[in-house]
Formats: C-alpha cells, structure tokens, sequence
C-alpha cells in the first residue's frame, strides 16, 4: 500500500514537471478575444436592462403600496360618511325644535318647564356639534361667502340689496363636510342684481 502511494505521488510529480514551462505554449481557448468582448457587452447589456426593469417594478410596486396606504386612510376617514349623513338629519330636526322650543319660552311666557327643555335642547345640539367637530364633521357657513358649486345648491335668487351679487344671502338649508369633503350641499340664496 505505501508503496502504490508512492508510486503515484511519483507519477504525479513526473507529470507535473512535462507539462510546458511557458504558458504562451497552452493552445489558445476555443473563443477568440474578439468574442469573448462581444458576450461581455451583451451581458452587461443585459445587466443594464434587468437593474432598469428592477427599478421600474420597484417603484411600481411603491406606487401600489402609496396608493393602498392612502385606500386605507380614506376609508378610515370616511368610511361614516352615510352615517353621518343620516345624523345631520336629525341635528336639522334638533336645531328646529330648539329654535321652536326659544320662541316659545319667551320672557312673556313663565313657563319653567317649557325653559328647562330649552335649555335642554340646547345642551343636547351643542353636544352633538362638538361630537361632529372632534369625528371631522362639520356645519357650513355661507352666509356672505362666494357661491361654491362643489359646497352649495342654489334654490332661490334674492336682491342684492348691501351684498355684492353672486355672494350667498340665506341658507335655508345647513351644509356639511367630512374631513374637508361635502356630504351635504347648503341649500342657498344667492344674490343677484335687481331688475327694476
């Protein structure tokens, strides 16, 4: 056994020694430099195209996660707009009532009773409206303001009588807005110039 070792590191060693001592004596590779220039340019090439499609599927993908994200955060926001819809409803409904309820319980009227549901009323629509403030909701104020086609619906034209024409003169029905976005039109009076 060692001796069969050592004739094989022998014949290893022997073989090393008749190989060619100059390495410009190894037959040329199969591929000519001119090709072997020729694959590089092409792979890089294709290196230079797979980074450019890399970085377009990269910001695609960063558009889909923004687009997704801001998706999110609208729904979050306004994922009560119908109930808050309904719920401006019955503020409209609260706001009438009070307002019956103050002509009613008037200083010529002793009452104490019909007083005390006034100012009941009142609390309950102050609380609703800082309830609507702190869910983003919020009462339009036109009065005086330039008709918005976005925020108010004309239902009627008045005199411009001290108002510059095309400002809002009356509201007959309140607006309101989530976040900035109108859920309710005003209903308004715009004024125009008269025509005698």
């Amino acid at each position: 056994s060692p001796c069969v070792f050592s004739t094989a590191a022998q014949q290893r060693s022997t073989g090393d020694e008749c190989g060619p001592e100059d390495p410009r004596d190894e037959p040329k590779h199969p591929l000519s430099d001119c090709a072997l220039e020729h694959k590089a340019i092409k792979l890089e090439e294709q290196v230079r195209d797979l980074t450019e499609r890399y970085r377009k599927a990269l910001a695609d993908s960063e558009n889909v996660r923004r687009r997704t994200q801001k998706f999110v955060e609208d729904a979050k926001l306004f994922g009560i707009q119908s109930f808050c819809r309904d719920l401006v409803e019955i503020a409209d409904i609260l706001e009438k009532t009070a307002e019956s309820a103050a002509e009613e319980a008037e200083p010529s009227n002793p009452n104490p009773t019909l007083k005390k549901i006034c100012e009941g009323l009142s609390l309950i629509e102050a609380k609703l409206q800082s309830v609507f403030a702190k869910h983003g909701l919020q009462k339009m104020n036109p009065v005086g303001g330039k008709y918005d086609p976005y925020d108010h619906e004309i239902v009627c034209h008045v005199p411009a009588e001290g108002m510059q024409p095309g400002t809002i003169a009356l509201v007959t029905q309140d607006g309101y807005k989530l976040h900035g976005r109108t859920i309710r039109h005003a209903l308004v009076g715009v004024a125009v110039e008269s025509q005698e």
